[in-house]
């Protein structure tokens, strides 16, 4: 009985070691977060002014805050014409307009298409990207402020 008990506290002991750790990881602290999944769904309707097209395009990623590193896909169809421009913008909440913050190049000039590229980010761009302060938009010819425009959203 005795040996029962004695093993019995040697494995709640353990279980509350494990329990605690399992809290202590970088992952689990804000401040020490370094990975991110980045999306963000463009419409017309965001664009500022709206934009009555038909157009729409999906933004899926990663961001690495060790390495300040942004890998991104970026998909489009239905546009006007071909894309003129792509850029991400900042800092800028929903509804709100702002400059450029990053060029995108080199994606193929067609109104339905796929791109994918990289870029290192300053620690200013990381902030604005990770609060939320950051959109993706395309032009066109027919709309060349914008056509279709995605907030952001780094979880």
């Amino acid at each position: 009985m005795k040996r029962i008990a004695t093993l019995s506290r040697f494995l709640m002991l353990t279980l509350s070691i494990s329990i605690i750790g399992t809290g202590c990881g970088r992952d689990d602290d804000p401040g020490q977060r370094t990975n991110y999944s980045l999306s963000a769904a463009a419409n017309g309707a965001q664009e500022v002014p709206v934009k009555n097209v038909t157009g729409t395009g999906t933004l899926t990623g990663s961001y690495d805050a060790a390495t300040n590193a942004i890998s991104y896909t970026i998909n489009w169809t239905g546009l006007t014409g071909a894309p003129t421009l792509m850029h991400f913008h900042g800092p800028a909440l929903a509804g709100v307009s702002a400059s450029p913050s990053l060029t995108i190049s080199g994606f193929p000039t067609t109104a339905a298409g796929t791109f994918t590229g990289t870029a290192t980010l300053t620690d200013a761009q990381e902030a604005d990207l990770l609060s939320g302060k950051w959109y993706w938009n395309v032009h066109t010819a027919t709309n060349g402020g914008g056509e279709i425009r995605g907030q952001v959203v780094a979880q």
